[in-house]
């Protein structure tokens, strides 16, 4: 856990604000007018809001921006009594939007943002606006899956069927940068002491690291799939499928598979647009950040 105060040089000026309904200390970023459009940014594995830094200066001077950092990242406490699954992230992000009353909300998330966003909307659709995704996807096409894992699941099979994935990820205040490397980011000039110390610092012990580690597990063991089942019972993937959406993709991800992520966006919203980076790896918001900023306010306005 950051301290709240800290800013990294001034690279992260915003107020800190805290919920604690959920039996934790969950820290999040609120910054534009209160009585704007609303827009939610949901972060990924093992980032935290920072990864969004530049683009709420931008996004905040016309909507309401609100930047949570999943339990166990960022300036939110990592409590070890807790499970690490996706109900629970999505309990955690519905307990924080009903208390800070928001309706109306367009989504922006990466990577794990985009089974979080998924999951919260087939349950609360009525809150929801509409959706802008960055290398991820939802799980609700019932698209086939890729035959083989992407380096990055290989990589996480690999130590988690040796036993050594605990060590491995639960040292991240000393390997964030060579484990963001293996989904790949490709903007290696932004990497100075700021960056490293932002990443890494979240991980001060193991204990800290118990989130990131329980993220691709999740996925991995299929964990979070009685979940998403559940979502088809009790949501409205009609209703889902109705909302404005739009796939920005770096095309050099390896965690997920691009074109089976475009499958999926598009077998869900076959109307809506993609835009595909070429040059980008799994972390787009640190690889074509101008690219990104400039595609949501566009997809904003247009949905106003």
């Amino acid at each position: 856990m950051i301290d709240a105060k800290e800013t990294f040089n001034g690279s992260w000026p915003f107020k800190p604000n805290f919920f604690t309904g959920n039996g934790f200390s969950q820290h999040f970023i609120d910054e534009g007018p209160r009585d704007a459009p609303p827009i939610i940014l949901l972060h990924g594995e093992p980032t935290w809001g920072y990864i969004y830094r530049k683009f709420i200066p931008a996004l905040s001077k016309e909507n309401r921006v609100i930047v949570p950092d999943h339990m166990g990242f960022g300036k939110s406490e990592t409590p070890q009594d807790k499970e690490y699954t996706l109900k629970t992230h999505v309990e955690n992000l519905t307990n924080v939007i009903e208390f800070l009353g928001l309706k109306n909300i367009t989504f922006v998330g990466q990577d794990w943002g985009g089974p979080i966003i998924g999951a919260y909307s087939i349950r609360n659709i009525k809150n929801v606006k509409s959706y802008f995704l960055i290398n991820t996807l939802f799980g609700y096409s019932r698209e086939e899956r890729p035959r083989s894992l992407s380096p990055w699941f290989k990589w996480i099979k690999k130590h988690y069927d040796d036993k050594t994935l605990d060590g491995i990820l639960g040292e991240l205040g000393s390997t964030v940068l060579s484990v963001m490397k293996i989904p790949n980011f490709t903007n290696s000039k932004i990497i100075d002491d700021d960056w490293i110390n932002a990443y890494s610092s979240q991980f001060p012990d193991r204990a800290s690291c118990k989130g990131a580690i329980n993220f691709p597990l999740d996925a991995l063991l299929n964990r979070m799939v009685p979940y998403i089942l559940e979502g088809f019972k009790l949501g409205d993937l009609k209703s889902l499928c109705s909302k404005p959406a739009y796939l920005a993709y770096g095309m050099q991800d390896r965690a997920i598979e691009p074109d089976y992520a475009i499958r999926d966006f598009k077998a869900l919203f076959p109307n809506a647009k993609v835009f595909k980076m070429p040059n980008a790896g799994h972390y787009s918001q640190e690889d074509e950040p101008e690219i990104l900023i400039n595609l949501i306010k566009e997809f904003v306005k247009e949905i106003s």
